[in-house]
């Protein structure tokens, strides 16, 4: 736009801030917050005049459209406040919050709601005159903390959590009265403001304060927290289930599928755990709110929360009218919440707890079936572990069962429930549901012909779970009589363009896997669609208009990984497909993209490959090893770790298949590796482990190359060694190791302790060569330490170390 432009604009837009009618003073506060975006403050010098005049002014008006604007730009760039201007004297914000503060005491509710979110924006930056002004802010919070607007005491509450979250110091002389303020609010009849209150108690743990502030009012706040438990006669979950039980008739809704995303795929010891144990409903209110602040409650005050807790839930549970439904399901909402952090005393009186929840799944309520799904789900260890005798192999059966007539049910709440249930009790069953595979299979397979777009895509994930808990069990004919035509009919009908295909990629990425050689007569079809869909997203993402369709990546990355699965299941046979098509280029193509999580499961794929058919990789090996090696790059490693945690597994696992062919790269990747090792602070566990293998994995097939710098990194490699668990690739490292010493004995005589440290790490080698090579190693070492230093050396080492060092006979 010219700047003549944008200047008439400017002009015109400064009047209306006192605009008569409130919804073109909003609009142009809107467009000042963006022109501000765009050019800055420094870039409109009238305008901060324009805003101080206004809000001095005394006409109603005018001051709230200042405030309108002024919070706007203080929601979308604080930090612009916050800065330096030519010409001015003082930055914006020491101009503007004493007025902010002062704005807490007018008459006018609008004004208090505006002034109050504003100052609020700046917790996070905490500018210099906010932090001298402190005292004053607590002040007014608490002037404002029985405010007759709900949406004010909204934003004293969220101060208050953003507060005990970046700065508890400046809470701490006022903390009881916070708490005693929050545990009122907690049962505001306004339910927003009730939910800003929740968020207060998880807010204050993720802060590490002292539990103990809190136990003095546990009695209170946990009946408050079960009361806000309850489903509000308004919540969508309750109005939906309410019609499902009037109709039993299911419509197919479109608009009611919400954005999925595919995880890449990843090589190693995941750090993050899965988040499975969120209720059912999409929307986060204040029933979730008190649930997850009663879960929490039980994991840093365990046990000793049930003397509190337990009366209530039993009282609730014990009501049996119809009218009292809502508060069987919350208290059966608050034994699922605190089936992590109380499982101890829990325990004497689990299975009694299990027996009342297992008719429950047969409800006439269906809110009350589906909680009961999550809430068994979460007592799922125990229900397994209680196999070994009868009784509990008897209870297993009923909550199978029970979970699987829940499968079918008529509601769509009730379906995702149970299956979502039965997906967490599957994966710790594993082979424990191998005498129920064919009851499991027809039920899902059932449900999978019954159930909506949305719900079919649990199916999957229980059916990909199933895959993965049983493994090759389900290589039998008669289960995949059962299995595949459903799921291969599904697979014909969906277009490659259409995104209902992820879920049926990853299942079939984990049913690959798990019948291995047995998926060999579906791999074809499988594979070339595959290579189909990337080459068509390649093409889209240069030329839509040509490929007929829009560019998604997550269609390249879910055929990736159904490529990793099937490399992984099929071994060695799927170098026949591989021979007949040109994935090799494609991978490369993918290997060198721009988005991260392609890349991540471009070098997974790349690892299995050098596994199964590294002759295949073998034209454009430099290729794919200088793209590999450019991942390890430290400056960038923190932002796209697991593509680097891929690559590095996949070099380490072509070095072992191409030997001397690697020797070109390989002093790139260990002066890569190097420094991943010796700053492991917080890196992924996975990297540092897949670093120390790879290294050694060089070591050994290069040791010429990599034993003259070893001095550098032993230490740290060791270390790094000795932390991982015992497996075929810690074998191949440790040969690595062997290698290298062989090759440089002295190389490591200063790091001895810490060799010594990591062979003692193995529990067992299998490798009779290997158990033979550091027996070699070691007692090279006691014929170099001559006149007693050997015996000395082994006096210094931690008992435990030296006894594990005794079967390599030294």
């Amino acid at each position: 736009m010219p700047p003549a432009n944008q200047q008439y604009i400017k002009s015109e837009l400064l009047p209306s801030l006192g605009a008569a009618d409130r919804h073109i003073r909003s609009t142009t506060g809107t467009i000042i917050s963006v022109l501000v975006q765009i050019d800055g403050v420094a870039g409109w010098p009238e305008l901060l005049q324009a805003l101080v005049n206004s809000l001095d002014s005394n006409d109603i008006n005018h001051m709230e459209g200042a405030m309108d604007a002024l919070s706007k730009i203080c929601e979308d760039v604080p930090q612009l406040l916050d800065s330096d201007i030519s010409g001015l004297s003082d930055r914006p914000i020491t101009v503007f919050l004493p007025r902010f503060l002062l704005l807490f005491q007018s008459p006018h509710a609008t004004i208090r709601k505006l002034s109050l979110s504003s100052v609020n924006q700046f917790i996070m930056l905490m500018p210099k005159v906010l932090y001298l002004s402190m005292d004053k802010y607590l002040q007014g919070l608490f002037l404002l903390a029985n405010d007759p607007a709900p949406e004010v005491r909204k934003l004293v509450c969220a101060a208050f959590v953003q507060l005990i979250e970046v700065r508890p110091a400046f809470l701490e002389p006022h903390l009881r009265n916070v708490i005693e303020y929050i545990l009122q609010v907690n049962k505001d009849p306004d339910e927003e403001v009730a939910l800003e209150a929740c968020e207060f108690w998880s807010a204050y743990f993720d802060a590490q304060l002292p539990p103990e502030n809190l136990r003095e009012f546990l009695p209170r706040l946990i009946p408050v927290l079960l009361s806000n438990m309850v489903y509000a006669d308004d919540d969508e979950s309750l109005l939906e289930a309410e019609v499902w039980c009037l109709v039993h008739l299911q419509i197919h809704y479109g608009q009611d599928i919400k954005p999925r995303f595919h995880s890449s795929r990843f090589h190693g010891s995941e750090d993050g755990e899965d988040d499975d144990d969120e209720d059912i409903v999409n929307m986060w209110n204040l029933r979730k709110c008190s649930a997850a602040a009663l879960d929490i409650l039980s994991n840093v005050f365990g046990d000793d929360i049930l003397p509190m807790l337990m009366p209530v839930v039993q009282t609730k549970l014990s009501n049996t009218s119809d009218e009292a439904w809502k508060e069987r399901e919350a208290a059966v909402l608050a034994l699922g919440a605190i089936a992590e952090g109380c499982l101890n005393g829990l325990f004497p009186h689990l299975s009694e707890i299990i027996t009342f929840l297992i008719p429950l799944l047969d409800d006439k309520y269906p809110l009350i079936r589906s909680i009961s799904c999550w809430t068994l789900s979460r007592f799922s260890k125990y229900i397994v572990q209680g196999t070994d005798h009868p009784e509990g192999r008897e209870q297993f059966n009923k909550i199978l069962m029970g979970l699987l007539r829940r499968v079918l049910d008529d509601n769509k709440r009730v379906q995702e429930a149970a299956c979502s249930a039965f997906a967490t009790l599957e994966e710790e069953a594993a082979e424990e549901l191998a005498p129920c595979l064919e009851i499991i299979l027809q039920h899902l397979m059932c449900a999978f012909g019954k159930y909506q777009r949305r719900n079919l895509r649990i199916v999957y994930d229980a059916i990909g779970t199933l895959a993965d808990a049983v493994g090759g069990e389900l290589n039998q004919p008669r289960y995949l009589e059962i299995l595949m035509p459903p799921l291969i009919e599904k697979w014909q009908q969906i277009p490659n363009s259409d995104k209902d295909l992820f879920p049926l990629l990853e299942c079939f990425t984990s049913i690959a896997q798990a019948l291995g050689t047995g998926f060999a007569s579906f791999a074809q079809p499988v594979f070339q669609r595959c290579i189909t869909i990337i080459q068509s997203q390649q093409l889209a993402k240069v030329d839509p208009a040509s490929a007929g369709l829009q560019y998604d990546r997550e269609f390249i990355v879910c055929s990736l990984d159904l490529l990793s699965g099937l490399a992984e299941g099929l071994g060695t046979s799927f170098e026949s497909l591989v021979s007949q098509g040109n994935l090799r280029d494609l991978l490369l193509q993918c290997c060198l993209d721009d988005a991260p999580d392609v890349r991540q499961s471009a070098f997974a794929l790349l690892g299995d490959l050098a596994r199964v058919c590294s002759i295949h990789l073998r034209p454009r090996l430099t290729e794919f090893l200088d793209v590999a090696t450019k991942q390890l790059d430290t400056s960038k490693l923190k932002e796209t770790i697991s593509v680097a945690n891929n690559a590095c597994w996949a070099i380490g696992e072509l070095a072992i298949k191409v030997q001397k062919e690697i020797s070109p790269v390989v002093l790139s990747v260990v002066s890569c590796l190097v420094p991943i090792l010796q700053h492991a602070e917080g890196l992924n566990k996975s990297l540092i482990e897949n670093s120390a293998i790879t290294l050694g994995r060089l070591a050994w097939v290069c040791p010429e190359l990599v034993s003259p710098h070893m001095e550098h990194f032993m230490q740290a490699w060791c270390f790094a060694l000795s932390m991982i668990r015992d497996d075929i690739e810690k074998e191949d490292a440790f040969h690595g190791l062997c290698a290298m010493v062989k090759a440089n004995p002295s190389g490591a005589m200063n790091s001895l302790v810490f060799m010594c440290k990591a062979i003692a790490s193995w529990h067992e080698i299998r490798s009779e060569d290997l158990h033979k090579e550091i027996c070699l190693v070691l007692q090279g070492y006691k014929q170099m330490l001559k006149d007693g230093a050997w015996e000395q050396f082994m006096s210094a080492l931690e008992p435990s170390v030296k006894d594990k060092l005794l079967k390599y006979q030294v």
